[in-house]
């Protein structure tokens, strides 16, 4: 019974537990013998009440999206100077462009000597790292939420792609993160990520460790609906690079691309896609 809690709060993903992320076990929990599956469920449900009564405004508490620690020295998250950092960061990789962004700009931007920020990060490079990481623990934070309760596979499919393709609004949970301007950094500098020598590789196996795991969840539910269909994490990882790409063009080279302003095009056009690729009409 504890081996399935704990695989299961491993597939939810890299946030903390809240309400919604118990109640997605009680919806997963199928245990062998019916009468321990009626017992955790009931414990669950009891916890959900505990939090509810100990913490009332339990769906207002801050979610946090956990990094691995291979990308920092010191985990921004933890203080007001690191969150400062990475707020920064985004802004300079954003302004600047990755390769003319460095610590000293960014110690220059915050305020504090060079030396505060390698105690959190030992590159720039690093830096990127853990944005990249971030964004993709985020989105699949947003994927299992939106999925969770939805019983159509077709349906949740289509709700992976419209979370994989549309266009990033601001997250108020994360308020020293700025989602729209880290979507851009990931459209125009996470290329350059995949080609860093400086990393070792296990830091290398870990950066992709996310982006990996948010192209099984949705290759999972292509498959599910076609057993057969041969190519699903190709297909899947195509809408993801392809949306990014045709979003960029959409902003500097429009005529490169059939999106219309007030349209989601893009959403539109990858779901059509997905959708006749795997034969389902």
């Amino acid at each position: 019974m504890f081996d399935f809690i704990s695989n299961s709060l491993h597939k939810i993903g890299n946030y903390s537990i809240t309400t919604k992320s118990i109640i997605t076990l009680i919806h997963a929990t199928k245990l062998t013998n019916p009468r321990e599956t009626l017992t955790l469920r009931h414990l669950l449900i009891v916890l959900i009440l505990y939090l509810h009564f100990k913490i009332p405004n339990m769906d207002s508490l801050p979610i946090n999206i956990n990094v691995s620690p291979l990308f920092y020295v010191k985990n921004p998250d933890g203080s007001k100077l690191g969150r400062k950092i990475v707020t920064h960061s985004i802004q300079l990789i954003h302004k600047l462009g990755f390769e003319s962004f460095t610590i000293k700009k960014l110690g220059v931007a915050i305020g504090s000597p060079e030396s505060s920020i390698y105690r959190y990060f030992e590159s720039k490079q690093m830096i990127l790292l853990y944005l990249i990481y971030w964004y993709w623990s985020w989105i699949e934070y947003r994927m299992v939420y939106a999925l969770n309760n939805l019983g159509s596979p077709t349906l949740k499919l289509k709700t992976a792609i419209r979370i994989l393709t549309e266009s990033i609004e601001e997250d108020s949970s994360f308020s020293h993160i700025n989602e729209i301007l880290l979507d851009r950094i990931i459209m125009t500098e996470a290329v350059k990520a995949y080609t860093i020598n400086q990393i070792n590789k296990d830091t290398e196996k870990s950066h992709f460790t996310v982006y990996k795991r948010v192209v099984e969840r949705v290759s999972q539910l292509v498959t599910t609906i076609n057993p057969k269909f041969k190519y699903p994490h190709m297909l899947i990882s195509t809408v993801i690079e392809g949306s990014h790409q045709q979003r960029f063009f959409a902003e500097n080279f429009p005529s490169l691309t059939d999106v219309n302003k007030g349209t989601d095009y893009i959403t539109n056009f990858y779901t059509q896609l997905v959708l006749n690729d795997i034969e389902i009409k």
